[in-house]
C-alpha cells in the first residue's frame, strides 16, 4: 500500500486541479462542466479507462447538490 500511496502523491499536483471536493459555487460549476465533458466522451461504457473516474466526479457533484442545492417543491 505503501508504493501506492507513493505514486497518488507523486501524481496528485497533476490531478488536483480536475478531481477536488466543490466548496463554492464557481468549484461546483468546474466539477459539473467537466462531469458534462466525461459524459460526452466516455457515454455509457462501463470498460471505458475514464468510467470509474467519472462515476467518482458524479458522486462529488451528488455530494455539493445534497448540501447545498435546495429540492425542488413539488407542485
Amino acid at each position: 500500500m505503501v508504493a501506492e500511496v507513493q505514486t497518488a502523491e507523486r501524481i496528485w499536483p497533476m490531478l488536483s486541479p480536475v478531481v477536488f471536493v466543490p466548496h463554492s459555487e464557481t468549484e461546483y460549476q468546474r466539477i459539473v462542466a467537466l462531469l458534462d465533458t466525461m459524459i460526452d466522451v466516455v457515454g455509457e461504457n462501463e470498460n471505458h479507462p475514464l468510467a470509474s473516474l467519472m462515476e467518482v466526479i458524479g458522486v462529488l457533484v451528488e455530494k455539493y447538490e445534497d448540501e447545498h442545492v435546495p429540492e425542488l417543491m413539488a407542485v
